[in-house]
């Protein structure tokens, strides 16, 4: 369905109006925003008379992919995920309504506050300008992290979370390998290294499963919130440090172990002191391990995306072509 025809339009009014206790609600804009492999995201301006809302209002839309990944939460499940962080005082997009009619845009959808900033990795990573002051950055991240990792189970409105500890994960892992086309002796690999060397004990928190550069808004040098909360659960909070520790998300910053942008100290220090726990060098090679293999699985099954003719996209097929680079780096981990 296309969410700027007439009809879609009109349907999205009367919804927003209904949704803000409005008494007229006008959008002047809806495109398409970049980015967003795996959920769309648009931008959304209206012009809003009468409410809580009134005058002008700049938001985003969130919904489904034409086509979705396995493990993505549904909108409705992401949309209570960002109500707990948000209370937790964590810096994320306010989530406003949610929508699960299906009859006015075609796909479940929630609307969210629009934060300022640039989320690009490549521009984060290279241009001293955004990020003038790395340190600050990585601090704001490790402590923000902190704070998500302080939410713990049981959460009721979370009910319907899995919980992901490093077994968990090996097992899901092997299941959509073992589902996808093709030998991946590397990945396979991995998978037996992580198995045999998998922690004895695990604390459990909530989890992002996301956290790293490219999926949070840099503004005025700082960080202005998180993003793309649909693969989130509940597991090791060290799986979360790992992932923006590893390789793979550091895109033109290659030689800055925090996620492409600072020193590896500037992270773990605030992180560790804010958190009250301890990453070992031996836990941060094996969560990095971890999450070269998830992404490596998350690339092939992208790939699959365009290669079966659901969603036809250059995106997804260069998404596959990275798989290599990460089997790679698996190696050079575990060796």
């Amino acid at each position: 369905m296309d969410l700027n025809a007439a009809d879609t339009r009109a349907r999205l009014e009367t919804f927003l109006r209904a949704a803000a206790a409005a008494s007229a609600v006008s959008i002047s804009q809806l495109a398409r925003m970049s980015g967003g492999a795996v959920q769309e995201n648009w931008a959304l301006d209206v012009e809003i008379t009468g409410g809580t809302y009134a005058g002008p209002q700049q938001w985003v839309l969130r919904t489904d992919a034409v086509a979705r990944v396995q493990a993505s939460l549904k909108r409705s499940e992401e949309f209570e995920i960002l109500k707990v962080a948000h209370a937790a005082n964590v810096h994320a997009p306010r989530p406003l309504f949610l929508c699960g009619d299906l009859a006015v845009t075609g796909r479940e959808f929630f609307i969210m506050q629009r934060l300022p900033g640039i989320a690009s990795g490549h521009r984060v990573t290279r241009e001293a300008a955004l990020v003038p002051d790395r340190a600050r950055l990585a601090r704001e991240l490790a402590e923000n992290l902190a704070r998500l990792h302080a939410i713990k189970p049981p959460q009721p409105q979370l009910a319907f979370l899995s919980t992901m500890l490093a077994r968990d994960n090996i097992a899901h892992y092997r299941k959509y390998l073992d589902q996808l086309p093709g030998p991946h002796p590397a990945l396979e690999w991995g998978l037996r290294w992580c198995e045999f060397n998998a922690p004895a004990t695990e604390e459990t928190t909530f989890i992002h499963r996301d956290y790293r550069t490219g999926n949070y808004l840099v503004h005025d040098g700082g960080l202005a919130g998180v993003l793309d909360w649909e693969f989130a659960a509940f597991g090791n909070p060290l799986e979360d440090v790992g992932w923006i520790f590893a390789k793979c998300w550091r895109f033109a910053g290659k030689q800055r172990p925090a996620g492409g942008v600072a020193e590896a100290a500037d992270f773990l220090g605030p992180y560790e002191r804010a958190s009250g726990r301890t990453v070992t060098p031996a836990a941060l090679v094996y969560w990095q391990v971890m999450a070269h293999i998830r992404w490596a699985i998350i690339a092939l099954q992208q790939a699959q995306r365009h290669l079966s003719g659901v969603e036809r996209s250059l995106e997804l097929a260069l998404t596959g072509r990275i798989v290599h680079e990460l089997e790679h780096e698996i190696i050079l981990l575990t060796r």
